[in-house]
């Protein structure tokens, strides 16, 4: 019984559209007319500029983080690894946006720092240097996605495969922006403090 209260925490604290909020409180409006419609941070970079961007940010973190944290109290760090995914599943299909949310990148460094933060240093250092460097975050993220697993896998099977499911549902999330980065037509981030 605490396995599946672990899960639907982890998924009700995933669904919280934290970008939605913030944009709004901050007076932003609703991040769903603007940019690509989605409620994560790239799209409150589009919206107000880095300072929304890093606050939509930090509080996606802070959502997958506790959803971790909170299942490896009731289960163990495997779990608490499945119940980040289940987090990040919520942030992505949140059932109070009729399933339309962000797209994974913020819940999952989140949950890098919940279960390795060697994991969130690697992976930010590679994220920062495709981003800044040749300006796609979109490209950035998708290879993050892609070396997760190892890093997985590293700790063991179970963290692995839980692993390989969050990639998996992040890449499926940024279908469009992979599509766009081949195409040519992805558009690049401008870093502003403020819009």
């Amino acid at each position: 019984m605490l396995y599946i209260i672990g899960i639907l925490v982890a998924y009700l604290m995933g669904s919280v559209p934290c970008g939605l909020v913030i944009s709004r409180v901050l007076g932003y409006g609703d991040l769903r007319k603007i940019g690509s419609g989605n409620t994560g941070a790239t799209n409150a970079l589009r919206a107000g500029g880095l300072r929304l961007a890093i606050l939509v940010w930090v509080m996606d973190m802070a959502k997958a983080i506790l959803a971790v944290w909170i299942g490896t109290m009731i289960g163990g760090a495997v779990f608490g690894a499945w119940c980040g995914f289940v987090a990040i599943v919520g942030h992505c299909f949140p059932v109070w946006l009729r399933f339309h949310g962000g797209k994974g990148i913020s819940c999952l460094f989140g949950i890098f720092i919940a279960v390795n933060p060697l994991m969130f240093i690697f992976c930010g250092i590679e994220w920062l240097i495709v981003a800044l460097g040749l300006g796609f975050s979109s490209l950035g993220a998708v290879v993050v996605f892609c070396v997760a697993p190892v890093f997985g896998f590293a700790l063991g099977s179970g963290t692995g495969w839980a692993f390989v499911a969050m990639g998996a549902l992040c890449l499926y999330r940024h279908i469009g922006n992979i599509g766009r980065l081949i195409g040519g037509t992805e558009s690049k981030i401008t870093w502003r403090w403020k819009k």
